[in-house]
């Protein structure tokens, strides 16, 4: 599973034209999901990104986490971040997890997030998406399942 993690002022998602999710101060997380990812690989990884210590605190020091700051998550699904380039130009996604299964780690990464964060919004699963966002910093963290279990 991997995780890239925006610390953003604002973004939001939209499909064919009309927002479907929108935060303020927070993160927006691209996650990509293979086909060995489990329930308890997306609950170490959930874990691990809601911890991350990446907001300012009174002396500056990026010392808070997203709920200490009352931050809110955008969650996007994007399976090109297990494109394989190795060979040519055109990038491979047999790495990318079934759709089936992909969506429903997406959606279970998703409900564990509504359980510990007030405003969590998401994406389309599998639609045509257009992201936008203001990275603060900018800050921007990968989150590997391979590097942290």
């Amino acid at each position: 599973m991997r995780f890239v993690i925006q610390r953003v002022t604002e973004a939001n998602v939209k499909v064919e034209g009309t927002t479907i999710g929108q935060i303020e101060k927070g993160f927006v997380v691209f996650i990509g999901v293979s086909d060995d990812d489990t329930k308890e690989i997306a609950d170490k990884m959930t874990k691990k990104m809601l911890g991350l210590r990446i907001f300012e605190d009174e002396n500056g020091k990026t010392n808070l986490d997203l709920k200490t700051v009352d931050g809110q998550l955008l969650l996007i699904s994007q399976f090109t971040l297990y494109a394989d380039c190795k060979k040519g130009n055109r990038p491979s996604f047999i790495k990318a997890g079934a759709p089936q299964h992909a969506q429903m780690l997406y959606q279970y990464i998703i409900e564990s997030c509504k359980q510990e964060i007030a405003a969590v919004e998401q994406g389309s699963f599998g639609a045509d998406m257009k992201v936008s966002l203001i990275n603060d910093g900018p800050f921007t963290i990968v989150l590997d399942s391979a590097e942290i279990m």
